[in-house]
């Protein structure tokens, strides 16, 4: 009996000894890795827990090289909230507060100095020269990827992302295998792919085991990668577009006004007319196949020359406000702004009595007096509109009654979709970049023309070119290697195929340009690939000297979108079809061809700007789709 009780007693004694060896090891653990963690939780990496588990390794990829890789991985990561700000070495940078890829101004500058006006005699005008306002030297990207193109990861491309919303300072030391990160936020979400740094040869370790001060080792130049630079992850096709049209056509996002008027029954009226206009086959105005319904839309206009009216807001100052660029590639803001605040036949004085409200701003404008150059943040561009519309609404009481769904806007710099979100998230935008992956909202906004004016006296200049039978070239490009999609079509095209005129940049002057004129006049196809971004001011060039557009971009709304039929008139191919351009092309019938050409020459009409508008044109286009997208997105009291 006092045997086993003897036993049992060294027993417990010995499970206690255990327990506390245990407890005294797991102790000893979690005070080292509370030491080594970056944020210094040491119990989440015990947890198997996916949302919390981070990892950090260390790995050398090469002997001679000498890189260090550190990777904080964490899966749980939305891509949208973080930006890279430029991480480099043995410096502390101040991450900033905006997530977006912007687009260098300078690069459409240079396009712009390339296809520049071929008068000099444009005086006399209230307006600016958007070749006047020089060169941004805007160094943009907000966002990017930190990449080495001698280094070759197994796991893929290396990239550097920090939370858009951190705005402390970033610390990085490397030395040998260890790496450590001080002064981060814990309170963002981060996510570091690579950091990575080469020493020179000086610097290689030695073969007694010393090594040279990591502090004085040479850094290799990083290449930035813009969202602009890489096709898009994801793609809308031109047949989607048409269901989200009609499906938006059929639901309405916009606001419920908060109190009634008897402006929005007039529209409601207007609506029920046109959803019930007579039948149109054949009319002596328009051409038919150019439009989706041409019954639709030519009771559309008629009523629109009848019924609408709109006020434009006096508030703001030059050159942001009332004072139009009317050349280069942004001009379609411009004649816009020029012809609606000078219009006597829609524009009212007595708000009250206005249907829609127009906030007469360039963005190109905003761009060039706001933006700190070489900052790397729109923040104050935005902020800019976010106060000039708090300013309205606080002086009138009518964006309040809709939460701006009867405001719109006409912007086209590419910027624009940027500026102008969430503050006027529920405005109608007439945007150039018509992209639905940075927000275009298809069947509300409208896919404004990006047309370079060369002549702010003429804009009709050189319009027109040869009829089909004088037309040799099969297909024409030239330009500025601007985005990804046309590096691509020069591997595939250029000095491939003889009748393929596929060119990069033509070089500067007058013979030049008049060269670049003539081929498009003497093309059958002119291929229009996205930039940067997806709008190209080549699709309305093509209409203009009446070459049939081919339109290279994915995600791109064109323009009109809502009443246009643009399988008559021009050529829509994936970006991934670049390769087979040739066989698309001269698979197209011939009589195709003819009734596509015809197309272009009958749509040119609503393309072109004057300076005293005419009916059906550019001016007029423009502002039925934005009265044609009210009247079927309006909600009822």
């Amino acid at each position: 009996m006092d045997y086993s009780i003897t036993i049992q007693t060294r027993l417990q004694i010995e499970k206690r000894k255990w327990l506390f060896l245990v407890g005294l090891v797991a102790l000893t653990h979690l005070f080292c890795q509370s030491l080594m963690l970056p944020y210094g939780n040491a119990l989440l990496s015990l947890l198997p827990n996916e949302k919390n588990n981070v990892v950090m390794t260390t790995s050398r990829l090469s002997k001679d090289s000498s890189v260090e890789t550190l990777i904080l991985d964490n899966s749980n990561l939305d891509d949208e909230s973080l930006l890279v700000r430029g991480v480099k070495s043995m410096k502390s940078y101040n991450v900033g507060t905006d997530v977006e890829d912007e687009k260098g101004a300078t690069e459409k500058d240079e396009e712009e100095n390339m296809n520049s006006d071929l008068d000099i005699d444009d005086d006399g005008f209230d307006f600016i020269e958007d070749e006047t306002l020089g060169k941004a030297n805007v160094d943009m990207e907000d966002g990017f990827i930190m990449t080495n193109d001698s280094l070759s990861l197994a796991n893929g491309s290396s990239e550097a992302l920090l939370d858009s919303g951190t705005s402390e300072m970033l610390e990085k030391t490397i030395t040998g295998a260890s790496a450590t990160l001080s002064n981060i936020s814990a309170n963002k979400p981060l996510l570091i792919e690579s950091i990575v740094q080469r020493k020179s040869e000086s610097e290689v370790s030695t073969s007694d085991g010393s090594s040279r001060n990591i502090s004085s080792l040479p850094i290799k130049p990083v290449k930035k990668k813009m969202r602009c630079q890489m096709p898009p992850k994801t793609i809308t096709l031109i047949n989607e577009m048409e269901q989200i049209l009609a499906r938006n056509r059929a639901r309405s996002r916009a606001m419920r006004p908060r109190w009634s008027s008897e402006r929005d029954q007039e529209i409601l009226t207007a609506r029920l007319k046109i959803e019930s206009a007579p039948v149109l086959k054949n009319d002596q105005e328009l051409y038919a196949p150019l439009f989706r319904n041409i019954s639709m839309f030519k009771r559309s206009y008629e009523l629109m020359e009848r019924v609408l009216k709109i006020y434009v807001y006096k508030e703001g100052e030059k050159p942001i406000f009332h004072q139009p660029i009317l050349k280069g590639l942004y001009a379609s803001e411009g004649w816009f702004m020029k012809l609606m605040e000078s219009n006597k036949r829609f524009v009212v004085k007595d708000p009250r009595k206005a249907h829609l409200f127009y906030m007469p701003f360039s963005s190109r404008m905003l761009e060039y007096k706001v933006y700190v150059r070489n900052s790397h943040n729109r923040t104050n561009l935005r902020q800019y509109l976010k106060d000039y519309s708090e300013k309205i609404a606080a002086k009138y009481r009518f964006w309040n009654r809709t939460g701006g769904a009867d405001h719109f806007l006409v912007a086209c710099h590419d910027w624009a979709p940027y500026e102008t979100r969430h503050h006027m998230e529920h405005c109608i935008k007439a945007l150039c970049n018509a992209d639905v992956t940075v927000g275009f909202k298809i069947g509300r906004d409208v896919s404004l023309p990006e047309t370079y004016v060369r002549s702010a006296r003429n804009p009709l200049r050189d319009l027109g070119g040869k009829p089909p039978s004088q037309r040799h070239i099969l297909a024409f490009y030239a330009g500025n290697m601007h985005g990804y999609l046309r590096p691509i079509l020069l591997k595939h095209w250029k000095d491939n195929e003889p009748d393929m005129k596929i060119f990069g940049p033509m070089p500067p002057g007058v013979a030049s340009k008049m060269n670049y004129i003539q081929h498009m006049k003497s093309s059958r196809y002119c291929i229009c690939p996205k930039g940067y971004e997806v709008n190209s001011p080549r699709i309305v060039e093509a209409i203009f000297y009446e070459c049939v557009p081919v339109i290279i971009s994915d995600n791109f709304v064109p323009p009109f979108f809502e009443v246009l039929n643009w399988d008559a008139f021009s050529v829509i191919i994936a970006e991934k079809d670049i390769p087979n351009l040739k066989n698309i092309l001269v698979s197209i019938p011939e009589q195709k061809y003819l009734d596509m050409q015809l197309g272009v020459r009958k749509v040119q009409r609503h393309f072109l700007w004057h300076v005293k508008p005419v009916k059906y044109d550019l001016f007029h286009m423009t502002l039925h789709s934005i009265w044609y997208n009210r009247v079927f997105q309006i909600k009822a009291r």
